[in-house]
């Protein structure tokens, strides 16, 4: 779960458009995502997802006073490798399957 003021660049690109790609790591350790995107409010959002950021961060958006949008991002493809001797298995899930 991720959080971004709705008015921002940012939460208007992945509220209106559905998908969105993470990567994590650098070029030579890396984990790449695709995925689709859920959008919630602050009064929508799931109570443990909010639960786990505050927990996590210390910070809790739904009492902040911009408002805030949180995305969901739910996998559905997955990649991931650690140099280049690992770039033949990299693909971890395809289609929303995991293959490992």
């Amino acid at each position: 779960m991720a959080v971004h003021p709705d008015d921002q660049p940012t939460g208007r690109i992945l509220r209106d458009g559905g998908r969105a790609g993470l990567a994590l790591g650098d070029t030579r350790d890396v984990v790449l995502l695709d995925g689709e995107v859920t959008v919630f409010s602050s009064a929508d959002v799931p109570g443990p997802a909010a639960e786990a950021l505050r927990a996590k961060t210390g910070w809790d958006p739904r009492g902040d006073s911009p408002s805030y949008a949180w995305f969901r991002i739910r996998p559905r493809a997955v990649e991931a490798w650690h140099e280049e001797y690992e770039l033949r298995g990299r693909h971890l899930m395809r289609d929303g399957v995991w293959a490992v």
